[in-house]
Protein backbone atom coordinates (compact mmCIF):
# COMPACT_ATOMS: atom_id res chain seq x y z
CA UNK A 1 0.00 0.00 0.00
CA UNK A 2 1.45 3.23 -0.61
CA UNK A 3 1.91 6.30 1.72
CA UNK A 4 1.65 9.82 0.74
CA UNK A 5 5.49 10.02 0.18
CA UNK A 6 4.93 7.17 -2.30
CA UNK A 7 5.85 7.50 -6.25
CA UNK A 8 3.18 7.96 -8.72
CA UNK A 9 3.17 7.33 -12.39
CA UNK A 10 0.69 5.94 -14.53
CA UNK A 11 -0.55 5.17 -17.87
CA UNK A 12 -1.86 7.41 -20.21
CA UNK A 13 -4.42 6.29 -23.46
CA UNK A 14 -8.15 7.10 -24.72
CA UNK A 15 -9.31 4.24 -24.01
CA UNK A 16 -6.90 3.04 -21.51
CA UNK A 17 -8.95 0.26 -19.56
CA UNK A 18 -7.48 -2.15 -22.17
CA UNK A 19 -4.09 -1.67 -21.00
CA UNK A 20 -1.93 -4.24 -18.84
CA UNK A 21 0.75 -1.84 -17.89
CA UNK A 22 -1.17 -1.06 -14.52
CA UNK A 23 -0.93 -4.61 -14.26
CA UNK A 24 2.61 -5.02 -14.82
CA UNK A 25 3.88 -2.22 -13.14
CA UNK A 26 1.66 -2.85 -10.17
CA UNK A 27 3.67 -6.78 -9.92
CA UNK A 28 6.79 -5.09 -9.95
CA UNK A 29 5.72 -2.50 -7.08
CA UNK A 30 4.83 -5.28 -4.74
CA UNK A 31 7.50 -7.68 -5.97
CA UNK A 32 10.34 -5.44 -4.67
CA UNK A 33 7.86 -3.82 -1.92
CA UNK A 34 8.61 -0.27 -3.52
CA UNK A 35 6.72 2.68 -1.76
CA UNK A 36 4.57 3.92 -5.09
CA UNK A 37 1.65 3.65 -7.05
CA UNK A 38 1.14 3.59 -10.61
CA UNK A 39 -2.45 4.38 -12.21
CA UNK A 40 -4.55 4.17 -15.41
CA UNK A 41 -5.05 7.68 -16.76
CA UNK A 42 -7.52 7.99 -19.70
CA UNK A 43 -7.50 11.08 -21.42
CA UNK A 44 -9.35 12.47 -24.30
CA UNK A 45 -7.27 13.75 -27.57
CA UNK A 46 -8.63 17.05 -26.99
CA UNK A 47 -7.32 17.40 -23.88
CA UNK A 48 -3.85 15.49 -24.03
CA UNK A 49 -1.60 18.57 -24.27
CA UNK A 50 -2.96 19.51 -20.63
CA UNK A 51 -2.97 16.26 -19.71
CA UNK A 52 1.08 16.36 -20.28
CA UNK A 53 1.35 19.57 -19.24
CA UNK A 54 -0.05 19.01 -15.48
CA UNK A 55 1.93 15.76 -14.80
CA UNK A 56 4.89 17.74 -13.40
CA UNK A 57 2.46 19.88 -10.91
CA UNK A 58 0.22 16.86 -9.97
CA UNK A 59 3.48 15.51 -8.66
CA UNK A 60 3.96 12.50 -10.94
CA UNK A 61 7.42 10.80 -11.44
CA UNK A 62 6.22 10.11 -15.42
CA UNK A 63 3.98 7.88 -17.53
CA UNK A 64 3.56 5.54 -20.00
CA UNK A 65 2.28 7.03 -23.39
CA UNK A 66 -0.18 5.02 -25.42
CA UNK A 67 -2.58 5.31 -28.44
CA UNK A 68 -3.42 7.57 -29.20
CA UNK A 69 -0.83 9.87 -27.64
CA UNK A 70 2.73 9.25 -28.73
CA UNK A 71 3.06 11.70 -31.55
CA UNK A 72 1.24 14.88 -28.77
CA UNK A 73 3.69 13.57 -25.83
CA UNK A 74 6.20 14.12 -28.14
CA UNK A 75 5.65 17.52 -28.43
CA UNK A 76 4.68 17.85 -25.03
CA UNK A 77 8.80 17.18 -23.90
CA UNK A 78 11.15 19.64 -23.05
CA UNK A 79 13.61 17.07 -24.31
CA UNK A 80 13.55 13.67 -25.72
CA UNK A 81 16.26 10.73 -25.92
CA UNK A 82 17.75 10.43 -29.72
CA UNK A 83 15.37 7.30 -30.04
CA UNK A 84 12.49 9.02 -29.30
CA UNK A 85 13.47 11.34 -31.90
CA UNK A 86 14.30 9.27 -34.48
CA UNK A 87 10.56 7.38 -34.42
CA UNK A 88 9.16 10.81 -34.06
CA UNK A 89 6.90 9.58 -30.91
CA UNK A 90 7.27 9.20 -26.96
CA UNK A 91 5.51 5.93 -25.20
CA UNK A 92 8.09 6.80 -21.79
CA UNK A 93 7.77 10.42 -20.09
CA UNK A 94 9.93 10.93 -17.04
CA UNK A 95 9.62 14.19 -14.56
CA UNK A 96 12.49 16.04 -14.58
CA UNK A 97 13.46 19.37 -12.50
CA UNK A 98 9.61 20.05 -13.11
CA UNK A 99 9.80 19.64 -16.54
CA UNK A 100 8.77 16.09 -19.22
CA UNK A 101 11.64 14.20 -20.42
CA UNK A 102 10.37 11.64 -23.32
CA UNK A 103 11.70 8.24 -24.39
CA UNK A 104 10.87 5.57 -26.63
CA UNK A 105 11.08 2.22 -25.69
CA UNK A 106 9.69 -0.15 -27.83
CA UNK A 107 12.65 -0.90 -30.08
CA UNK A 108 14.40 -1.81 -26.54
CA UNK A 109 11.56 -4.12 -25.68
CA UNK A 110 11.27 -5.96 -29.08
CA UNK A 111 15.01 -6.96 -28.87
CA UNK A 112 15.03 -7.61 -24.81
CA UNK A 113 12.33 -9.50 -25.82
CA UNK A 114 14.38 -12.04 -27.96
CA UNK A 115 17.81 -12.03 -26.36
CA UNK A 116 15.65 -13.34 -23.42
CA UNK A 117 13.86 -15.76 -25.35
CA UNK A 118 16.58 -17.49 -28.53
CA UNK A 119 20.18 -15.96 -26.46
CA UNK A 120 21.90 -17.27 -29.89
CA UNK A 121 20.16 -14.81 -31.81
CA UNK A 122 21.83 -11.71 -33.13
CA UNK A 123 20.38 -8.86 -35.77
CA UNK A 124 23.55 -9.56 -37.75
CA UNK A 125 22.18 -12.84 -38.85
CA UNK A 126 20.88 -12.03 -41.79
CA UNK A 127 18.28 -9.48 -43.69
CA UNK A 128 15.42 -8.68 -41.34
CA UNK A 129 12.20 -8.62 -43.02
CA UNK A 130 9.15 -6.58 -40.94
CA UNK A 131 5.69 -6.63 -42.36
CA UNK A 132 3.44 -3.55 -41.47
CA UNK A 133 4.67 0.10 -41.56
CA UNK A 134 2.95 1.66 -38.36
CA UNK A 135 5.00 2.97 -35.47
CA UNK A 136 5.84 -0.26 -33.89
CA UNK A 137 7.05 -1.25 -37.59
CA UNK A 138 9.02 2.47 -37.12
CA UNK A 139 10.79 1.46 -33.66
CA UNK A 140 11.93 -2.36 -34.71
CA UNK A 141 12.89 -0.92 -38.06
CA UNK A 142 15.10 1.71 -36.09
CA UNK A 143 15.85 -0.75 -33.22
CA UNK A 144 17.49 -3.27 -35.86
CA UNK A 145 19.58 -0.67 -37.78
CA UNK A 146 21.18 0.68 -34.86
CA UNK A 147 21.88 -3.05 -33.66
CA UNK A 148 23.45 -3.82 -36.81
CA UNK A 149 21.35 -5.73 -39.22
CA UNK A 150 22.74 -5.64 -42.73
CA UNK A 151 19.45 -4.56 -44.51
CA UNK A 152 15.68 -4.35 -43.81
CA UNK A 153 13.00 -5.62 -45.87
CA UNK A 154 9.67 -3.43 -44.93
CA UNK A 155 6.99 -4.36 -46.41
CA UNK A 156 3.42 -3.10 -46.64
CA UNK A 157 -0.07 -2.83 -48.28
CA UNK A 158 0.56 0.53 -48.65
CA UNK A 159 3.98 0.89 -49.87
CA UNK A 160 4.01 4.77 -49.89
CA UNK A 161 3.94 3.97 -45.56
CA UNK A 162 7.04 1.96 -46.32
CA UNK A 163 8.88 4.37 -47.73
CA UNK A 164 8.23 7.27 -45.93
CA UNK A 165 9.80 5.13 -42.52
CA UNK A 166 12.45 4.43 -44.97
CA UNK A 167 13.02 7.98 -45.74
CA UNK A 168 13.06 9.39 -41.73
CA UNK A 169 15.05 6.60 -40.75
CA UNK A 170 17.84 6.35 -43.36
CA UNK A 171 19.93 3.03 -43.51
CA UNK A 172 19.38 -0.15 -45.37
CA UNK A 173 16.03 -0.04 -45.38
CA UNK A 174 14.34 -1.98 -48.77
CA UNK A 175 10.51 -1.48 -49.37
CA UNK A 176 7.71 -3.32 -50.99
CA UNK A 177 4.40 -4.59 -50.96
CA UNK A 178 3.16 -7.12 -48.95
CA UNK A 179 2.35 -9.25 -51.80
CA UNK A 180 6.42 -9.50 -52.51
CA UNK A 181 6.95 -11.32 -48.89
CA UNK A 182 7.71 -14.96 -49.99
CA UNK A 183 10.36 -13.26 -52.64
CA UNK A 184 12.39 -11.77 -49.74
CA UNK A 185 12.28 -14.75 -47.27
CA UNK A 186 14.56 -16.80 -48.89
CA UNK A 187 17.66 -15.09 -47.58
CA UNK A 188 16.17 -13.99 -44.51
CA UNK A 189 17.14 -14.46 -40.92
CA UNK A 190 14.40 -12.59 -39.35
CA UNK A 191 10.53 -12.47 -39.76
CA UNK A 192 8.38 -10.23 -37.83
CA UNK A 193 5.20 -9.23 -38.15
CA UNK A 194 4.50 -5.80 -36.80
CA UNK A 195 0.20 -5.74 -38.45
CA UNK A 196 -2.86 -6.82 -36.31
CA UNK A 197 -3.37 -9.45 -38.64
CA UNK A 198 -3.55 -12.48 -36.76
CA UNK A 199 -4.95 -10.82 -33.76
CA UNK A 200 -8.53 -12.43 -32.34
CA UNK A 201 -10.90 -10.77 -33.93
CA UNK A 202 -8.69 -9.69 -36.98
CA UNK A 203 -8.00 -11.32 -40.46
CA UNK A 204 -5.75 -13.79 -40.35
CA UNK A 205 -2.06 -13.17 -41.79
CA UNK A 206 -1.37 -15.14 -44.70
CA UNK A 207 2.38 -15.91 -45.12
CA UNK A 208 4.02 -18.75 -47.21
CA UNK A 209 6.88 -19.69 -44.89
CA UNK A 210 8.26 -22.34 -47.55
CA UNK A 211 11.84 -20.19 -48.44
CA UNK A 212 12.02 -19.23 -44.88
CA UNK A 213 15.50 -20.97 -43.64
CA UNK A 214 14.85 -23.48 -40.99
CA UNK A 215 16.75 -21.60 -38.84
CA UNK A 216 15.56 -18.21 -39.25
CA UNK A 217 13.37 -16.50 -36.23
CA UNK A 218 9.69 -15.60 -36.66
CA UNK A 219 8.25 -12.89 -33.95
CA UNK A 220 5.01 -12.03 -33.83
CA UNK A 221 4.15 -8.61 -31.75
CA UNK A 222 0.68 -9.85 -31.15
CA UNK A 223 0.18 -11.62 -28.18
CA UNK A 224 -3.72 -12.42 -28.39
CA UNK A 225 -4.02 -14.95 -28.92
CA UNK A 226 -0.18 -15.38 -27.51
CA UNK A 227 0.77 -18.07 -30.11
CA UNK A 228 -0.97 -16.98 -33.62
CA UNK A 229 -0.82 -19.01 -36.70
CA UNK A 230 2.15 -17.42 -37.50
CA UNK A 231 4.12 -18.64 -34.47
CA UNK A 232 2.12 -21.62 -34.99
CA UNK A 233 3.06 -22.73 -38.58
CA UNK A 234 7.04 -21.57 -38.08
CA UNK A 235 7.26 -23.48 -35.00
CA UNK A 236 5.92 -26.99 -36.43
CA UNK A 237 8.42 -26.20 -38.93
CA UNK A 238 11.40 -26.05 -37.00
CA UNK A 239 12.01 -22.26 -36.73
CA UNK A 240 12.40 -20.96 -33.59
CA UNK A 241 10.04 -18.10 -32.25
CA UNK A 242 9.25 -15.08 -30.18
CA UNK A 243 5.53 -14.18 -28.73
CA UNK A 244 5.02 -10.50 -28.69
CA UNK A 245 3.87 -10.58 -25.24
CA UNK A 246 7.49 -10.13 -23.74
CA UNK A 247 8.00 -6.93 -25.92
CA UNK A 248 5.15 -4.89 -23.63
CA UNK A 249 6.81 -6.44 -20.37
CA UNK A 250 10.38 -5.05 -21.51
CA UNK A 251 9.74 -1.98 -22.84
CA UNK A 252 8.19 -1.37 -19.25
CA UNK A 253 11.75 -1.87 -17.37
CA UNK A 254 13.71 1.35 -18.32
CA UNK A 255 10.56 3.71 -17.12
CA UNK A 256 10.40 1.81 -14.21
CA UNK A 257 13.72 1.81 -13.47
CA UNK A 258 13.56 5.89 -13.84
CA UNK A 259 10.69 5.96 -11.65
CA UNK A 260 11.05 3.65 -8.67
CA UNK A 261 14.87 3.36 -9.14
CA UNK A 262 15.39 -0.31 -9.73
CA UNK A 263 15.49 -1.87 -12.91
CA UNK A 264 12.64 -4.87 -13.11
CA UNK A 265 13.11 -8.50 -14.45
CA UNK A 266 11.00 -10.50 -16.75
CA UNK A 267 10.26 -14.06 -15.26
CA UNK A 268 7.57 -16.39 -16.11
CA UNK A 269 5.79 -15.67 -13.55
CA UNK A 270 5.68 -12.09 -14.55
CA UNK A 271 3.99 -13.25 -17.76
CA UNK A 272 1.39 -15.38 -16.12
CA UNK A 273 0.24 -12.67 -13.84
CA UNK A 274 -0.11 -9.98 -16.49
CA UNK A 275 -1.90 -12.21 -18.80
CA UNK A 276 -4.60 -14.04 -16.72
CA UNK A 277 -3.98 -12.33 -13.12
CA UNK A 278 -2.51 -16.21 -11.94
CA UNK A 279 -0.04 -15.84 -8.51
CA UNK A 280 3.36 -15.59 -8.59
Amino acid sequence: MPSGAGRVAGVIGWPVGHSRSPRLHGYWLNQYSIDGAYVPLPVAPETAELAFQALPALGFVGANVTVPHKETAFRACATVSERARRIGAVNTLIVRDGALHGDNTDGFGFLENIYQKVPTWSPTDGPAVVLGAGGAARAVCAALLDAGAPVVHLLNRTVERAEAIAADLGGPIQCGSMDTTEAVLGEAGLLVNTTSLGMEGQPPLSVDLTPLASGALVTDLVYAPLETALLAEARARGNPVVDGLGMLLHQGRPGFEAWFGMMPEVTDALRRFVLDGSPA
